[in-house]
C-alpha cells in the first residue's frame, strides 16, 4: 500500500512537463491545455497527475475527437515526470464537396478541414449525399479514394485530359468530368490500365479532335471496347 501511494501521490511522479512535436498547424498550447485536463485522475477524495496513470488511449480518443486534423499522435513517458507526444498531422489529398461545401481529404478517405472551392487539388462527390458531415468522418474508403487519385494524373499527363471533378455513383461506377465538359465513366474497382487503354483507342482512332467538344460521355466499365455518345 505504502508503494502505491508513493507511486500515484509522491510529487515526484506528477506529470510536470508535457513536449509536443510535429505539430505544425494545431497549435501547441491547445494540445498542452487538453492533455492536461485529461491526466487528472480522481482517486476520490484525491486527485493525481502520476506519470504511471495517464491513460493514453483515454487521450488520444479525446484528441481524435477535438482536432480532427490530427491524423496520429504517439506518447512516450520521460520518467519521472515528463510526458512527450509526437504529432502526425492529416496532409489533403482532394477536396470532397457536398452542396456549398467543401473539405480537405486526406488519403484515408477522412474530411479533416473546411476549405473553399478554389484550389488545385482534385474535386470528388458523391450521389447519394449523406445527411450531415463533420469533421473527422470518412467519407471515402481508401481504396476508391487510392484509385482515383491513381488515374487523375495519368489522364492528365499521358492523355491530355483534366479532370475538373468526380462523381462517385457507387463502388464499380465514377464519372469523371472533364476540362472539355463531357464525362467518362469508369469502375474503379476494374482493370484501371485496361479501361484507360480503351480510353486511348477511342480518342486516337474514334473520336476526331474537333468533334471532342460534342461528347458526352465515353463509357469504359463493360468489355473491349468504349462505346461513347456525342450530345443531341
Amino acid at each position: 500500500m505504502g508503494l502505491f501511494y508513493f507511486l500515484v501521490f509522491s510529487s515526484f511522479f506528477q506529470i510536470k512537463e508535457i513536449k509536443i512535436s510535429g505539430n505544425q498547424k494545431i497549435q501547441t498550447q491547445a494540445l498542452q491545455n487538453l492533455i492536461q485536463e485529461q491526466i487528472v485522475n480522481k482517486l476520490l477524495p484525491f486527485s493525481s497527475k502520476s506519470i504511471f496513470l495517464a491513460d493514453f488511449p483515454k487521450i488520444k480518443a479525446k484528441i481524435s475527437e477535438t482536432f480532427p486534423q490530427i491524423a496520429q499522435i504517439n506518447f512516450k513517458r520521460e520518467f519521472p515526470d515528463t510526458l512527450t507526444a509526437k504529432v502526425e498531422e492529416r496532409k489533403p489529398t482532394a477536396v470532397f464537396n457536398q452542396e456549398d461545401l467543401y473539405f480537405f481529404l486526406d488519403k484515408e478517405g477522412i474530411i479533416f478541414e473546411n476549405t473553399l472551392a478554389e484550389g488545385q487539388l482534385i474535386k470528388i462527390k458523391k450521389a447519394v449525399k449523406a445527411k450531415e458531415l463533420k469533421l473527422g468522418d470518412r467519407v471515402l474508403e481508401k481504396e476508391l479514394l487510392s484509385s482515383i487519385l491513381e488515374m487523375e494524373p495519368k489522364l492528365e499527363n499521358n492523355l491530355k485530359i483534366p479532370i475538373e471533378e468526380v462523381l462517385v455513383v457507387s463502388d464499380e461506377r465514377i464519372n469523371l468530368k472533364t476540362s472539355e465538359g463531357w464525362e467518362i465513366y469508369l469502375n474503379p474497382r476494374g482493370d484501371i490500365e485496361w479501361q484507360l487503354t480503351k480510353l486511348r483507342v477511342d480518342l486516337e482512332e474514334e473520336i476526331p479532335q474537333e468533334r471532342r467538344k460534342d461528347l458526352e460521355h465515353i463509357e469504359l466499365r463493360f468489355g473491349n471496347f468504349a462505346p461513347y455518345k456525342y450530345r443531341d
